[in-house]
């Protein structure tokens, strides 16, 4: 069994920053795309940044400048910098990862239960 659990959200002013953590714990053979998905409220779930695991990364246009996304393999662990943060950065943060258990599983695609990012004056 596979766990993702997020950390780091928090209340923010504008122009402020803050580091999510998420770590993925359980049965892991491998860890191949990891990353953080948003969802403000009203609006559907979107992509912020996702990280392979030989380090290509995706991000959405408004990540640009301003958030970073980083992995540790060795812990397992995939860390998401916001700076510059703004009011429509507002949403619950979910970690994602997609997991293989064994050598001769698939991998399975696991989501946190998020954590709340709210950027207010």
């Amino acid at each position: 069994q596979v766990h993702v659990v997020e950390s780091g959200g928090g209340l923010k002013q504008p122009g402020g920053s803050l580091t999510l953590s998420c770590v993925v714990s359980g049965t892991i053979y491998k860890i191949y795309t990891m990353g953080w998905y948003r969802q403000a409220p009203g609006k559907e779930r979107e992509l912020v940044a996702v990280i392979t695991s030989i380090g290509t990364i995706n991000s959405e246009d408004f990540v640009k400048g301003r958030f970073s996304i980083t992995r540790d393999d060795a812990k397992s662990t995939v860390t998401l910098q916001l700076n510059d943060l703004k009011p429509e950065d507002t949403a619950v943060y979910y970690c994602n990862a997609d997991v293989a258990e064994t050598p001769h599983s698939d991998a399975l695609n696991h989501w946190g239960q998020g954590t709340q990012v709210t950027v207010s004056s």
